[in-house]
């Protein structure tokens, strides 16, 4: 808080102590006890996944047979697979905890006649907690200072409408999960966490889960697809080999070895890794993803729909011109000590809130500040008040002192003040003439007015008071300075800007040319989009950049359309009004510092220091996540078609060495490809061309056919070549274990290609290297120096029933493995030749 509150002297609020001995009473503010991470329980968990199940069951196996060597190195892979699933899991574990810490709501409270800002579980019972317009009520109490107070009970009644409560009324209790829609309360705590009336409810309010968004479901699809594969092809192995030696145990070896090649159990560790971490990432970037699913959404924003205000312009909303009514004239800040300039100023300040926390309302309380002599607010009390509402809206306040004396004040929209005033139709159109030439200039400007109105019995309406025009008070809030930078970003994205403000016309298409938003030479008004049916409003909005004069109903209703249009859309806003839109939009964007706590729990990010440019990080990062998430995937479905049939096919063709590999030699594999599924892709930049690719529409396949096919056609040619390296092998006299060894380093090599080239789809191998990722690094070498100790040291090498290879042996599989994977670089090049990406 800024200010301090006309709080009565002898309450100053708890004290430290006061505090402890409460929270030792009474606990914390917390409806629901999280169970405590624990790390055993965690490992326990991992040996429900079925490779854990598949390696446990070949040990048992390989014991069985008497193959204790095999039987320690599969626990031995246990132990290694369980560490990086533990890994990862942590990883996302710990950075999805950093997440919700920061998503942790604050409360102000009243503490040794200080405000604070406190962890919201942190509230004890007794604390007095200040709630202004836009907070969320935190926990049960009862009022003891107001002012323009009501609050939004729809989360408990079920009501939409707003219900005013004070320390006078009969109704100055508040609720937990309750919203503030206007004013300043301060109120004293009596219940708290499930003493609430909102934790009385039951558990089932608080128990909601997640639906999995269309990218978790297409990869659960995906991965029982090559489940239920992996069954059929898993029984057809067991059978034929079965068939063909009547031996049980070792025919349940085979097709447990060919189940494990199977099984594409990275894709789902991978997913949860790259939203976890990507979230985790945009964070340290300033950016608080609430919604984690929001991050597979980022990438495909369409249009982004943002408020004015503090979004594209600074909010410092310095006072630049006052116009007096009665002198017909227009003051600068040099001429605010003339007394008709000061009268205006006067008024406006009476007609804000006692304790502002809008911008425009402290600048007021400082300019009346620093013009008066005679500062008298404090022997003023508000007497009556009517909210800020009407389209535009206005406010209005009753001020009295002991003596009786009355300030009856108004401010608003322009349009507004002018009507309730009573003035001539010549004046009305000079001084709209005088608003739209301040307005093109890009000021916002509010109208003020005062009444002598001496009834006890006000009217319902706060229009139906006689007003007395005062004057204009003009405001200049300037575009930020990367503004118009951070839109020709959005722009080169493929990605539409509207934007939606409450402004008027002459001022939002000001501000919007000065920032570089297109096509600002029309406007459409908040009443008018209302008023067209659902196919020409579509079209309206289409046709449209700037929409003005927007109430809550009207900004829905835009996103709404967008939505149906098969939009994906982003919403940028901070007010208690943009909450609908917020929540109704795919990306609800709040701001850190100026969003009110309506606006930050309906929006799925936070940027935390209002700047609109870290949207572009965002839209990139949700780019990049996903198309490393997609070549993780290609690179898995590639990998993965060499080693099924380099397993079943010498079986199915009735080749000499049937048994070229065992389970031994796919667990090294499969040890290999899951770090470079979930950990090395998840490290890989960003392509160059990323933000100049049109957004991917939502909802698509996250593979297309074109892109399953290269990733399969790339697998084939592996599996062409490693089943040329076996027999050139065989046809040149090589025993069973030379065409081992000279199948396995082949498929080793081709691995690690793979891995390089698909770092791009679109840019050749040597481009990519460029693009730094020590993870890439890291694996491929230790990959190589693992295969080179399994080949060249003795025990190691009779472990795993290969041999030394000589130098030429070597090159030959490197080229053959280069020749299987360097191909698709002909295809790149056709690709970058053609411009299409």
């Amino acid at each position: 808080m800024s200010q301090e509150i006309n709080i009565p002297d002898h309450i100053i609020g708890l004290t430290d102590s006061e505090v402890n001995r409460s929270r030792e009473t009474s606990g914390y503010n917390e409806q629901v006890q999280k169970q405590q991470y624990k790390w055993w329980l965690a490992l326990f968990e991992l040996f429900k996944e079925p490779m854990l199940v598949l390696l446990i069951a070949v040990a048992i196996i390989y014991f069985i047979l008497g193959q204790n060597n095999e039987a320690y190195f599969m626990l031995a892979a246990i132990v290694a697979v369980s560490g990086i699933s533990f890994y990862q899991d942590n990883r996302s574990r710990k950075a999805l905890e950093a997440l919700e810490k920061l998503n942790e709501p604050l409360t102000t409270v009243y503490r040794n006649k200080q405000p604070q800002s406190i962890p919201t579980n942190t509230i004890v019972l007794g604390d007095l907690i200040i709630a202004t317009e836009g907070n969320t009520i935190n926990a049960d109490g009862e009022i003891i200072h107001s002012n323009d107070f009501s609050v939004n009970e729809s989360t408990l009644s079920g009501e939409p409408y707003a219900v005013f409560k004070s320390e006078k009324s009969e109704h100055k209790i508040v609720y937990s999960g309750t919203l503030v829609a206007s004013g300043l309360a301060v109120y004293r705590v009596t219940a708290i966490g499930s003493k609430t009336k909102i934790g009385q409810l039951g558990q089932s309010l608080l128990d909601i889960k997640n639906e999995p968004t269309p990218l978790q479901i297409q990869i659960e699809k995906f991965v029982k697809g090559m489940a239920v594969i992996g069954i059929v092809i898993f029984l057809l192995v067991w059978g034929v080999y079965y068939y063909k030696t009547q031996d049980v145990l070792n025919s349940l070896l085979k097709g447990l070895t060919l189940a494990m090649s199977i099984l594409p159990e990275e894709i789902p560790v991978a997913f949860t890794t790259f939203m976890a971490l990507g979230s985790w990432r945009l964070m340290k970037e300033g950016i608080i993803v609430k919604k984690i699913r929001t991050v597979e959404t980022l990438g495909s924003a369409t249009v982004i729909c943002t408020d004015k205000t503090g979004t594209i312009t600074e909010n410092t909303m310095s006072l630049q011109s006052v116009y007096s009514f009665e002198s017909d004239s227009l003051y600068e800040k040099e001429d605010w000590n003339n007394s008709d300039a000061k009268q205006v100023i006067e008024i406006a300040m009476w007609a804000s809130e006692p304790v502002p926390f809008d911008p425009m309302e402290k600048t007021l309380h400082d300019e009346f500040k620093s013009t008066t002599a005679n500062d008298v607010r404090s022997s003023f009390k508000i007497v009556h008040e009517y909210p800020l509402e009407g389209k535009p809206p206005m406010m209005t306040h009753v001020f009295q002192n002991e003596n009786g004396q009355r300030i009856i004040a108004a401010k608003g929209g322009a349009e507004t003040i002018l009507k309730v005033s009573k003035i001539s139709d010549a004046e009305r159109e000079k001084i709209n003439q005088i608003i739209d030439r301040l307005a093109s200039k890009g000021y916002r400007i509010l109208g003020v007015a005062q009444s002598n109105y001496q009834e006890h019995d006000f009217p319902k309406d706060q229009q139906n008071i006689p007003f007395k025009l005062v004057g204009l008070v003009v405001f200049y809030d300037p575009p930020k300075s990367n503004i118009e930078l951070v839109m020709n970003q959005f722009y080169k994205a493929g990605i539409t800007i509207k934007v939606i403000t409450g402004d008027n016309s002459p001022t939002t298409k000001a501000i919007a040319e000065k920032a570089g938003i297109k096509d600002a030479n029309y406007c459409l008004e908040g009443q008018d989009i209302m008023a067209l049916d659902a196919t020409k409003m579509i079209q309206a909005i289409h046709e449209t950049t700037l929409f003005t004069r927007m109430f809550p109903e009207a900004k829905l209703a835009v996103i709404k359309a967008l939505k149906k249009d098969n939009q994906i859309v982003a919403m940028v806003g901070d007010g208690v009004n943009d909450g609908p839109a917020l929540k109704a939009a795919h990306i609800g964007v709040a701001m850190g510092k100026k969003g009110t706590e309506i606006a930050k729990s309906a929006a799925d990010l936070i940027l935390v220091d209002d700047d609109l440019s870290k949207m572009i990080i965002a839209v990139a990062a949700g780019r990049r996540i996903y198309t490393n998430l997609k070549k993780a995937i290609q690179y898995i479905v590639s990998i993965h078609i060499p080693i099924i049939l380099t397993v079943s096919l010498p079986l199915f063709f009735g080749w000499i060495y049937p048994d070229i590999f065992t389970p031994v030699h796919v667990i090294f594999l499969e040890l290999v490809m899951g770090p470079m599924c979930s950990i090395v892709y998840e490290n890989e930049p960003a392509e160059k061309n990323s933000m100049q690719q049109m957004p991917r529409q939502l909802g698509s396949t996250f593979l297309s056919f074109k892109e399953m096919a290269i990733s399969i056609i790339q697998g084939l040619v592996i599996t062409i070549a490693i089943l040329v390296t076996y027999q050139l092998t065989v046809q040149s006299g090589g025993s069973e274990i030379e065409t081992r060894t000279m199948v396995f380093s082949t498929l080793v090599f081709s691995n690690v290609l793979l891995s390089l080239v698909n770092r791009s789809f679109y840019y050749s191998v040597f481009t990519s290297l460029k693009n730094k990722n020590n993870m890439m690094i890291f694996v491929n070498t230790v990959t190589l120096v693992m295969l080179g100790m399994i080949i060249y040291i003795s025990p190691i090498a009779s472990f795993f029933e290969v041999q030394p290879l000589t130098f030429l042996q070597i090159i030959t599989c490197l080229a053959i493995s280069a020749t299987s994977i360097l191909w698709i670089e002909i295809y790149k090049w056709n690709k970058r030749r053609k411009g299409t990406n």
